[in-house]
């Protein structure tokens, strides 16, 4: 498994890393998660040389932390660990962000709820300091939180040895130029995907000017580009690949275009002896900017299959033809 840089951290973490949030299970994944299953995936990762797991407290309201922890016991020292901070549900202390299971979230990057939030994930992990810590989200109105003072806080967790290195996740440019400014960050993580490209606009050059290492998410399009999701699927109203406004491109005649654009590739994973999840995964790797790709895996199978995507380069004519392809696919039909 290929490595690079982890921002300025000084930390090597894997290309393609282990995203933990369908391991928090609940009802926004449909089918229920298996902790001994979801156990062998990480183990199976660390082997397979994914050293990059990403998880946060707000993925089944700490479950996925606590799974992670308990799969990475007597090798804490082969995993780059990165977790967030930012979304609560304690109390109402922050400004209201969405309510799942019948629990209220709310955005709170205050110094209080931050404090409270390092000594849960590290008791959740079980470990005594977090590789990387990151902004889940933004801190937003009414109860917005001056990016200075939630700075401060991280870069005391720092000097203290609690976290090794600061992240952000889904930041506006002038937020990420703010958090450079206010102390450094080691990486910015967001949704990008070939079929979800706005962060190539502003995001991803700023990441690069910066030195900052990127991580990013839902690359895979939720198992849309892995190919496998046909249009017999049918989604349970709770799960967010039922929501049109969370993603357009499940949308029945939106992903029959997906699927033939899929099909399309055939010869290029027969070229390259891949699956598409690998041919989607690699491609996304290769993009300027990027540094990281995150990439879910309920089990074993499917953490492998995406471990091989970080072993394969891709020519450069490839990629261009795969851009050209996505570009033509044009922008999804909305409800």
């Amino acid at each position: 498994m290929k490595q690079r840089p982890l921002g300025n951290s000084g930390l090597s973490a894997s290309i393609v890393g282990l995203g933990a949030w369908v391991l928090g299970g609940g009802p926004v994944w449909g089918q229920e998660t298996d902790d001994a299953e979801s156990i062998r995936a990480i183990q199976g990762a660390l082997d397979l040389g994914i050293n990059l797991i990403d998880t946060a407290p707000a993925y089944g309201w700490g479950r996925s932390e606590r799974v992670v922890g308990q799969a990475i016991k007597g090798r804490r020292h082969q995993a780059v660990l990165a977790t967030k901070c930012g979304l609560w549900w304690e109390d109402e202390r922050g400004s209201f962000f969405t309510e799942l299971a019948g629990k209220k979230m709310y955005r709170s990057l205050r110094p209080d709820t931050l404090q409270l939030e390092i000594e849960n994930s590290l008791r959740r992990l079980e470990v005594d300091h977090i590789d990387l810590y990151q902004t889940h989200w933004p801190s937003v109105p009414p109860e917005q939180t001056p990016i200075a003072d939630t700075m401060e806080v991280l870069l005391k967790l720092k000097q203290q040895g609690k976290i090794r290195a600061i992240g952000v996740c889904n930041v506006a440019p002038e937020e990420l130029e703010e958090h450079v400014r206010c102390g450094g960050i080691a990486s910015d993580q967001f949704r990008y995907s070939m079929l979800h490209r706005e962060a190539e606009q502003e995001i991803l050059p700023r990441c690069e000017r910066h030195q900052i290492a990127t991580l990013t998410y839902m690359s895979l399009e939720q198992g849309l580009l892995t190919g496998k999701i046909g249009m017999d699927r049918v989604f349970a109203s709770t799960e967010f690949r039922a929501n049109a406004h969370w993603n357009d491109w499940f949308i029945p005649a939106n992903r029959q275009r997906v699927l033939e654009l899929l099909a399309s590739w055939k010869p290029l994973t027969d070229q390259y002896a891949c699956t598409l999840a690998q041919l989607v995964i690699a491609w996304t790797a290769a993009q300027p900017g990027v540094t990281h790709v995150l990439a879910g895996g309920r089990n074993l199978a499917q953490v492998t299959e995406n471990a091989r995507a970080g072993e394969l380069t891709l020519a450069a004519e490839d990629l261009a033809r795969i851009r050209r392809d996505v570009i033509a696919l044009g922008e999804p039909t909305k409800v």
